[in-house]
């Protein structure tokens, strides 16, 4: 298998204030760019585009392509999920709205504490091995989005996981909130298969600050900010495959011309990479280097660091998908920002000397929605 996978997760569209109005004649033009060029994994979920990407992946793909030459990745949409009775009722939609009568590789989407816990109590993994022994899974894994310990925790009890799909590129490698690094280092650990979503986070290493762009541009003039980022986590041991959501035929193009031939960072890149990395890390607008003396003395038990790096995440990318979705696995089951009494303990402990009382407010301010 090539290693570019065909994201419906940011298809082109006719309105661009309409998720769900997707142009589906670009769509299938750059289905066919993407097959005619020996790449054949497209992974899409239950909702995607308003619940409209599987219909979308059915009438570009499957509906004009022989079964036998492509691959599709669903995922079973846990957050809905609230009962052992809904797995069924899910499955048996997905597979009506793509017009299929298996799924090659699925999904439990968006495993994090709770949806794990929720899973194991609804017997989600049972009803997995019932459809594998039907033949209408053929590999099964999940896609993950919370911390290494609990990863370790889930790939131990459920050795029959075959594969991982991991937020992974190279902002994100060294990040605190993210742990990239670490989840992978864990999935390689239990020899599980990586695929890679998210290399680009979002869209937010595509527009770089010019200090960046300069050294990449200086390198290799002819290369786009998408290359290095799909390059990067395409370099490493163990990924299966990187899933990039293309929205355009120059990006098809794009994606298509680095991967199709794919040349894996030299040390010289990887140093390279680094060195943007910094640069990125430079505008963040917290320097808290996440001590956690701030935490020894806090009367609510505020995950500061946390939610700093959550907040610096978003003044990186200006990103906020990505920046409140971990601002809220951080703070389930614990004190919001928000909820900061004031006491001045933290700032006490501080060796950076931040004004922490003031900055989470602004992270509050952030990320909780006033009601």
């Amino acid at each position: 298998m090539k290693k570019l996978g065909f994201g419906f997760m940011r298809l082109p569209l006719n309105d661009t204030g309409d998720q769900t109005n997707i142009d589906l004649e670009k769509v299938k033009t750059m289905v066919d760019m993407f097959m005619d060029s020996g790449f054949n994994y497209f992974d899409t979920a239950y909702p995607y585009h308003g619940e409209k990407s599987e219909e979308a992946l059915r009438k570009a793909l499957v509906e004009r392509y022989p079964r036998d030459s492509f691959l599709i990745a669903d995922k079973m949409p846990t957050v809905r999920v609230t009962g052992s009775e809904d797995y069924p009722i899910f499955f048996e939609k997905q597979l009506e709205r793509c017009k299929v009568e298996y799924f090659d590789y699925y999904l439990f989407h968006n495993i994090w504490k709770r949806s794990y816990e929720e899973t194991e109590n609804y017997g989600g993994f049972d009803f997995i091995k019932e459809k594998i022994k039907e033949g209408k899974i053929k590999h099964f894994g999940f896609s993950f989005h919370d911390e290494p310990k609990l990863l370790d925790k889930v790939l131990t009890r459920h050795p029959e996981v075959e594969f991982v799909q991991l937020q992974i590129n190279y902002l994100d490698w060294k990040s605190p909130s993210v742990r990239s690094e670490e989840c992978y280092n864990v999935a390689k650990k239990h020899g599980k298969p990586i695929i890679v979503m998210e290399p680009n986070k979002g869209g937010s290493l595509i527009s770089l600050p010019k200090e960046a762009e300069k050294l990449l541009r200086e390198y290799s003039p002819n290369s786009s900010n998408a290359s290095w980022a799909m390059r990067f986590c395409a370099s490493l041991e163990g990924v299966m495959l990187v899933l990039s959501g293309m929205s355009s035929i120059e990006q098809m193009k794009d994606n298509i011309g680095f991967m199709d031939d794919l040349k894996p960072l030299n040390d010289e890149e990887m140093k390279l990479i680094e060195r943007v990395r910094h640069i990125l890390e430079k505008n963040a607008a917290i320097g808290c280097t996440k001590c956690r003396y701030c935490t020894e003395d806090c009367p609510m038990n505020i995950p500061i660091p946390e939610y700093f790096s959550a907040y610096n995440t978003y003044q990186m990318t200006h990103n906020m998908g990505n920046a409140g979705m971990y601002y809220r696995r951080y703070a389930n089951g614990r004190s919001l920002a928000s909820q900061c009494v004031k006491c001045g303990n933290c700032e006490r402990h501080c060796p950076q000397h931040l004004e922490i009382r003031k900055l989470l407010s602004e992270t509050a301010e952030l990320f909780e929605v006033k009601k």
